[in-house]
């Protein structure tokens, strides 16, 4: 019998989404807007609106589209400076660029990958010394593990410097009992097909003020102004998400909580076939105060420590036996494109992406699939 492929992050549907794709059939919304946009919108205030703290929410066609719109309403421009972590999926950075403006790009720390505190103030300051402080700081929370919240917030309310966070990969994620997605200044979501949760291609913006959530909406459906013509004051952009979209968000939100549940299974999985396998040590939690996701499950692999075996003697094991598994996000400061930005750090991230692997760790894993993916990891490390 044929084995089938064990892909890295696949799509996970829950059941209820084709009625709520139907019903736009069946209504005629076939637009990027009606009301399942505005349904996916409020569903999503909902579970990351807290009594206190109540958020806005804007769907839009990408995570991209959102951190691109979240530059422009922070007033990025030609020839600015934003600060962006260099350990990252590439879709971070970009929008920078869109706007004519240089990226900054800052080294993670060893405990959550992330941002570091350090080196995101040591830069700071070297660009302000320069002439160019810095419009906005990117943090990401990289595979679902939230990045150092206090320590950068503390950074960024010093210096006056608004921070985007990007929580494309970290829905479902909190730290210190608070959703991520609702730290930043602005806030960004993806739902990508291979995300917690997926619209098929969709993002959103979030933010605590309705009047961010709003011109939002009004650049991304091409800055419209209010005229019985059609009339424009201002660039604006095609990045509303559609209601056929956005209705399979809704489906997908109803089962968010327990495809979180099952990709922190997987993490459980790994971590105890890993806990006697010298050499391998499993991304984790650094305290109490982090709750991850788990959206991808990933290890750092010594050579030197496992007897020799390193990251793409597993990659390419696994994939042999049709099980995707992919290295860590190469950074930013060492990709071509970026060769000449500014760099700010160590060589934490290079070292993270020189041994680092991303497992398998899709909601719809099985058990026999757990069983194929544990058979080939233990014949490496016999």
């Amino acid at each position: 019998m044929e084995k089938s492929k064990i892909y890295l992050s696949s799509p996970h549907m829950g059941g209820d989404e084709i009625a709520f794709v139907n019903q736009a059939f069946e209504t005629n919304w076939i637009a990027p807007l009606g009301p399942n946009v505005s349904g996916f919108e409020n569903d999503l205030k909902t579970y990351l609106s807290s009594v206190n703290e109540p958020c806005h929410v804007a769907a839009l066609s990408s995570g991209t589209a959102a951190l691109h719109l979240a530059l422009i309403l922070l007033g990025v421009k030609q020839g600015d400076e934003v600060i962006c972590q260099s350990m990252t999926f590439s879709a971070s950075a970009n929008p920078i660029v869109y706007q004519g403006a240089l990226p900054v790009f800052v080294d993670s720390e060893p405990d959550t990958w992330n941002i570091c505190p350090l080196a995101l103030e040591e830069a700071i300051k070297d660009r302000i010394q320069k002439g160019k402080k810095p419009k906005a700081i990117i943090a990401v929370h990289l595979y679902g593990m939230p990045y150092k919240v206090d320590e950068v917030t503390r950074i960024a309310n010093e210096y006056e410097i608004p921070v985007v966070e990007d929580s494309a990969e970290a829905l479902g994620s909190s730290y210190k009992g608070k959703k991520c997605g609702t730290f930043g200044d602005i806030s960004i979501l993806s739902f990508n097909g291979n995300k917690i949760i997926t619209t098929s291609g969709g993002g959103a913006l979030v933010s605590k003020n309705k009047n961010i959530t709003e011109k939002a909406v009004f650049l991304a459906t091409q800055a419209r102004d209010n005229a019985p013509h059609y009339q424009h004051s201002e660039i604006g952009y095609n990045y509303r998400m559609s209601n056929i979209c956005a209705g399979i968000g809704r489906g997908q939100m109803k089962v968010l909580d327990s495809h979180v549940k099952k990709r922190r299974q997987n993490h459980s999985f790994y971590k105890n076939l890993f806990e006697k396998i010298k050499g391998v040590h499993i991304f984790r939690e650094s305290s109490e105060l982090f709750f991850s996701n788990h959206w991808l499950s990933c290890i750092l692999i010594e050579p030197k420590e496992a007897n020799g075996v390193s990251r793409e003697d597993l990659r390419l094991a696994l994939e042999k036996e049709l099980i995707e598994s992919r290295p860590l996000w190469k950074p930013m400061h060492l990709q071509p494109v970026f060769v000449n930005a500014p760099f700010y750090g160590g060589d934490i991230a290079k070292n993270l992406f020189e041994k680092g692997l991303c497992l398998p760790s899709a909601s719809n894993l099985t058990l026999i699939d757990l069983n194929r993916i544990q058979k080939v990891i233990l014949s490496v490390f016999k």
